[in-house]
């Protein structure tokens, strides 16, 4: 299961440490992804479609924070260019 906190604030955002994690940008585009390990990410900016193997999907917009689990066969969508700091494990 996709977890999804929407829109988070500045505190939430330093309690995580989001700004020393690494950044990854991404063009309009489709493909498909496997997690090998557990994703937590935040988007700076852009906005996407993860649609997980069993067709349940979840758009994320910029501020929105997202935990994907280790396992979770997925495609992403990107609908606007993106752009998102990241952590795995």
């Amino acid at each position: 299961m996709i977890h999804i906190e929407r829109h988070i604030d500045d505190a939430r955002q330093r309690e995580l440490g989001v700004a020393q994690w690494p950044v990854w940008s991404k063009e309009v585009s489709r493909f498909p992804w496997h997690y090998d390990e557990t994703e937590t990410c935040w988007l700076i900016a852009g906005r996407v479609r993860v649609t997980a193997a069993d067709g349940k999907s979840v758009t994320l917009e910029a501020g929105d924070l997202a935990r994907f689990p280790a396992g979770l066969d997925c495609t992403w969508e990107v609908l606007e260019p993106l752009s998102k700091h990241y952590r795995f494990g």
